[in-house]
Formats: C-alpha cells, sequence, structure tokens
C-alpha cells in the first residue's frame, strides 16, 4: 500500500506509548509511536551496546526529514533489559539472555503491541538481533536496515583482549572503542566525552556489562550465499536489506564480510565517507535519503514525498554534515538505482527494488560484485 502526501498533511500528533513488556528472557523497555495499522509494518529499531533508543536513534527520528517516513510508518523502539534511562540493577538471579534469546524476544514485543510485520532497523549488537530475528522468522519481516552489524562470533583472540580490556579499563573506555573509531576517538573529543558521559551517568553500568558480555559471547549468524542452481534451501535473508557502515568505522571488515554473505539481489551495501561509527548520528540526513528510497522500493512511500525529498536535498536546506554536491551525486545514483529494476514481489504483491550500482573509484571493490553504494 503506497500512502499519498495528502493522506498525513493534516495536523500530525504523534500518540505514544511506553511499556515493559513481559518475555520468556526478562522484561523489554519498548516505545511505541504512532497507530499500527494492519496493512502497514512498523518500523522496528534496536539499539547497540551502552546505548539506548534515545542515544541511539534520537538524533535520526528528531531530523526533519525523518518526519515523512513517522507520518506514514508507526515506530517501536525496544530496549534490552535493564538498558532503558533509570533501569535498575538486575537481580543476581536473573541470567542475562542471549544474542539468540533476545531475537527470540522480539515476537513478544510484537504480539504484545498486535504488530504483524516490521521494517527492522538495528545498530550493532540490535543489527545482530534483528538480523537473527529475520532469519527464523521471515515471514514476519518485509526489509531491514542494518548498522555496523558484524555477522561473525568473536574470536578466541578478541574474547581474551576483551576480558583483559575488561579487567584494566572502566566500562566507557571498554564500549567506547566498540561504537568508534580510531580517528574518531583521538580527534572528536565533544562527541565522545557525550557518549562517554551518557554511559557514565544515565546508563546502569553493571547492566550495560552484561549485555556487552551476551553480544561479545555471540554465535555465528550462519548465513550463505546463494549460488545460482544451488540449493533453494540456503539459509539468508530472505527480504530486502541494507547495510550501513561509515568509512571511519570499526565496523567496516565485519560489514563488507556480511555483505559477502548475504544475497547480492536482496542486498545493498551504503559505505559513508567521511563518516564514523554512528551514521545516524554523524549524517542522519544522508541515512535518512536512504531509508526513504528503502521503503519507496518496497511500496511504501509516493513519489511525490520523494520528489519534495530530492528537491530539499538538492537545494543543501536539509543537510548539515556533508557537502552538497557529493549529496546530489548520491542522490542521483540512488534514484537511477531505484528504477534500474522493479519486478512484482509474489508473496506481498508490492513493488520491490532490486539496486545494482557501480562503485566510485575510490570505493573498496567487492569480489563477489555485490551490490555497493559510496557516498
Amino acid at each position: 500500500m503506497v500512502l499519498e502526501d495528502n493522506e498525513c498533511d493534516s495536523v500530525f500528533e504523534t500518540q505514544i506509548t511506553e511499556e515493559h513488556v513481559e518475555t520468556h528472557y526478562g522484561n523489554v523497555h519498548c516505545i511505541m509511536t504512532g497507530t499500527p495499522k494492519a496493512n502497514l509494518p512498523v518500523v522496528l529499531t534496536f539499539h547497540d551496546v551502552g546505548l539506548n533508543h534515545k542515544s541511539c536513534f534520537e538524533p535520526l527520528f528528531n531530523h526533519e526529514d525523518m518526519q515523512e517516513i513517522i507520518r506514514h510508518l508507526p515506530v517501536c523502539h525496544i530496549e534490552a533489559p535493564g538498558q532503558h534511562e533509570g533501569a535498575k540493577t538486575l537481580h543476581n538471579e536473573f541470567s542475562y539472555p542471549s544474542m539468540d534469546q533476545l531475537s527470540e524476544a522480539v515476537p513478544a514485543v510484537l504480539k504484545h503491541f498486535g504488530l504483524c510485520r516490521v521494517i527492522g532497523l538495528g545498530v550493532g549488537a540490535g543489527a545482530y538481533i534483528l538480523a537473527k530475528f529475520a532469519l527464523n522468522h521471515p515471514d514476519m519481516v518485509d526489509g531491514l536496515v542494518l548498522i555496523n552489524i558484524n555477522p561473525s562470533a568473536e574470536g578466541i583472540m578478541d574474547s581474551v583482549a576483551s576480558k583483559l580490556t575488561g579487567w584494566t579499563h572502566t566500562l566507557p573506555e571498554t564500549v567506547i572503542p566498540h561504537l568508534f573509531g580510531k580517528d574518531e576517538i583521538e580527534t572528536n573529543h565533544d562527541l565522545i566525552a557525550t557518549y562517554r558521559h551518557h554511559i557514565t551517568t544515565t546508563m546502569n553500568q553493571s547492566n550495560v556489562s552484561q549485555f556487552f558480555r551476551s553480544y561479545n559471547s555471540r554465535n555465528a549468524l550462519e548465513v550463505e550465499r546463494p549460488v545460482p542452481g544451488g540449493s533453494i534451501n540456503v539459509r539468508t535473508l530472505k527480504c530486502s536489506t541494507l547495510l550501513i557502515v561509515g568509512d571511519n568505522s570499526p565496523a567496516v571488515e565485519a560489514v563488507v564480510d556480511c555483505n559477502s554473505k548475504l544475497d547480492p539481489t536482496k542486498t545493498t551495501l551504503l559505505k559513508m565517507a567521511d563518516c564514523g561509527g554512528l551514521p545516524q548520528v554523524d549524517q542522519p540526513a544522508k541515512v535518512i535519503e536512504a531509508l526513504k528510497y528503502f521503503i519507496q522500493g518496497m511500496g511504501y512511500l509516493s513519489s511525490a514525498s520523494m520528489t519534495r525529498l530530492r528537491s530539499r536535498t538538492a537545494s543543501g536546506s536539509s543537510v548539515s554534515s556533508f557537502d552538497g554536491s557529493r549529496s546530489r551525486a548520491h542522490t542521483n545514483e540512488l534514484q537511477r538505482a531505484r528504477t534500474h529494476s522493479r519486478g512484482a514481489e509474489e508473496k506481498r504483491g508490492r513493488s520491490h527494488t532490486d539496486v545494482s550500482m557501480e562503485c566510485g573509484s575510490n570505493s573498496e571493490q567487492i569480489a563477489s560484485k555485490s551490490n555497493q553504494v559510496s557516498c
């Protein structure tokens, strides 16, 4: 179903519901924005380690360009047990859920709010959890936007290094290198100080430590790239997937590795130039631009709203963190990709965008000829 803008241009008041949802793996704090509709998916977010829904997603969802998406689609934020603001220290007898268990807590949240289908938006640990959820419940996921995903289990050496770091460093000094790249830590002192202060004063550090240990103990996603003419039962993500990473992120190699393991006809890698570890915080306007084309490709945004997006992007009025010429080039590239191939998706009967783009001369070439955009 495509929503036209005149359906939502009246006075827009967002209904917000905040609840603790009981699951088999502990209570999760959820924030539901908007009213779910039977014929529309919900944007479902899951945060990274050391963050909650505010520190992870607020710069993105508070951006003026994001309002077009919010008017069209409800949003549900999930926070892992004990990761919300003001959370009390989890009881000693509470066994913190694994990443696999957290992914199985998601269906309980959807059932609680009466949600049938979602477009997942996850960062880091949250991206892993939503990808695992999509693998196990493909019928409930229309699309995935995964930022800084690492599909691999932590290696033995990395595990030992993590334990040594945990013994010799404070929690903020352990989490910060997970969120931000070395150059960013050394040069963007204000940003790092902000997030260090957030981890120290807003988050319950005992709970964060447990979440971080759970993430570092994750299993590999065990996804396999389909081979033409090969088995149709290959375990892979069935939905349209957009992978996003900043070129200065500590997760670059992991995201590129994930891209090489997914179906190239359904997956696009967006590598953002001059961008740090949290693209949705560093360059929210560019992430929103990609989100809008991604969602429109699934048939949920009208061409009228996209026209306004192109107009504003070209004028530079909504761009604060990257130069106009690069933004215009990126917009045109995405528009060409959007029209490159559109086929009927048998399962839902909506249009599906299969993106295929040539990388720029300075972009890293993927040996497997996966779709990659550098901007």
